[in-house]
């Protein structure tokens, strides 16, 4: 009898064959609203699920796109509000805080079935928040547009968009994530490259109000196109405390919000680095911006596809990626030319974009229900949300604290990814034993 004939109070047994394993619940029982059978795999392909790579896509390069500008933003702010890097740097960390800790509330959302409400909600957020940021004359103002009414908005869409593309392939669903992932350097590069483009002409105000009219056909595009695929679970805990008791997870979420501790240093004070220490103009010191996520590109698509089922696993090619990251911040220690600093750009930008691609693959597969991605996620996302709250302005305090130079934010940002990439090996032990050769 085909499965999709059983009665919803039949049990279905669990099957093992060579190349898949097929999950069951009981339906009856309100907390398994999703049964996983034959019928129910990822389709991992198809007009449905490669749509919805284009509108993850394109959710990214709204949200990270901006996020990963904001060394543009951190420059101007500097010179014109007055303030130093410490406190500048604030506006980014609140702003990429409340995109991870907001996740926590937005992934039970999806899971309940409530996608498009919180979409559509997270959307007008981001929207408010960039048109109110172009009306921004002071401080205090543009720390409430641009750090909190944008970073809540980003908070509500990007866990649910990753947590519903998730749902849609299985053996490459590594590869589709980083498809996806790439709007946030193709993001990065034009908002990065509009601002550098059309501020000295039309001013800051006129700049911002483009990437806003930017930023809403984009978000009327996902709002009607963006959709779910599997049933919602309607029931069921914001917080899955028992994923605490699963070493694997509980050394995965450490590791990972040590690697975020130190992943957005570069990425923020790259650019002050070049004018400060080098000497580099404005023009100079933004385009690293659009080399690190020009770059960025490559950096996540290529990880992703050899970190997919087919070669290594996600888990696997993430350990490596944290660790090099890490080294390459020590590394930017030695730069003191212009040629020095662009090559420590190219090759950090390129290792440390798998990080951010990587690890919603990896927690995803960490995960056997597939009912509970979009809880797991927002977990992982809420606790990494200290780590890039306090990451860039404890870099910020350091650079004042030793006179205007960086080594002290560099050593910051190199140990803490190494020490991610250690506890990350602790938690695929934990996951696969000490077999080598096992993909995860």
């Amino acid at each position: 009898m085909d499965a999709r004939a059983h009665s919803r109070d039949d049990k279905v047994d669990l099957e093992k064959s060579d190349d898949q394993t097929i999950f069951s619940t009981t339906p009856s029982s309100p907390r398994s609203s999703w049964t996983k059978t034959e019928t129910d795999l990822p389709p991992d392909g198809g007009a449905a699920a490669w749509v919805q790579v284009l509108m993850s896509h394109l959710v990214l390069f709204n949200t990270w796109g901006n996020i990963n500008s904001f060394g543009v933003f951190q420059t101007h702010y500097t010179q014109t509000l007055g303030h130093p890097h410490s406190h500048i740097s604030w506006v980014g960390s609140v702003q990429i805080f409340l995109s991870f800790f907001v996740a926590t509330l937005s992934g039970r959302a999806t899971d309940a079935g409530f996608f498009s409400y919180v979409f559509l909600a997270g959307s007008l957020f981001s929207l408010c928040g960039i048109f109110m940021t172009s009306l921004a004359t002071s401080y205090w103002q543009v720390f409430l547009a641009q750090g909190i009414c944008v970073g809540i908005g980003n908070g509500l869409v990007i866990c649910p968009t990753m947590s519903v593309l998730s749902t849609y392939f299985c053996r490459k669903r590594s590869l589709a994530i980083g498809i996806a992932a790439c709007g946030g350097s193709t993001g990065g590069m034009a908002f990065t490259a509009i601002i550098q483009s059309l501020v000295p002409v039309i001013g800051f105000s006129w700049t911002i109000r483009v990437l806003g009219l930017l930023s809403t056909v984009i978000a009327i595009i996902t709002n009607v196109f963006s959709r779910t695929r599997i049933p919602s679970r309607k029931t069921g805990p914001l917080i899955e405390w028992s994923a605490f008791k699963e070493p694997s997870y509980v050394w995965f979420a450490i590791g990972m919000f040590l690697s975020q501790w130190g992943f957005f240093i570069a990425y923020y004070f790259a650019g002050s680095f070049g004018q400060d220490v080098i000497q580099l103009n404005r023009s100079d010191s933004s385009s690293l911006l659009l080399i690190m996520n020009g770059i960025s590109i490559l950096g996540r698509l290529i990880p992703c596809y050899f970190g997919g089922d087919l070669y290594f696993g996600p888990l696997n090619t993430l350990l490596p990626i944290v660790l090099i990251s890490g080294v390459m911040q020590y590394c930017w220690i030695a730069v003191n030319t212009h040629a020095g600093l662009i090559v420590f750009s190219i090759i950090y930008g390129f290792f440390s974009a798998g990080i951010q691609t990587l690890f919603p693959a990896a927690i995803s597969g960490l995960t056997e229900d597939m009912s509970k991605t979009g809880v797991r996620m927002g977990m992982t996302y809420t606790i990494i949300s200290f780590a890039v709250l306090t990451g860039p302005p404890i870099a910020g305090a350091l650079i004042q604290r030793d006179g205007g130079r960086y080594l002290y934010a560099q050593l910051f940002g190199g140990t803490v990814l190494i020490g991610g990439s250690l506890v990350l090996a602790a938690a695929r032990i934990a996951s696969t034993g000490f077999v080598l050769r096992k993909k995860v």
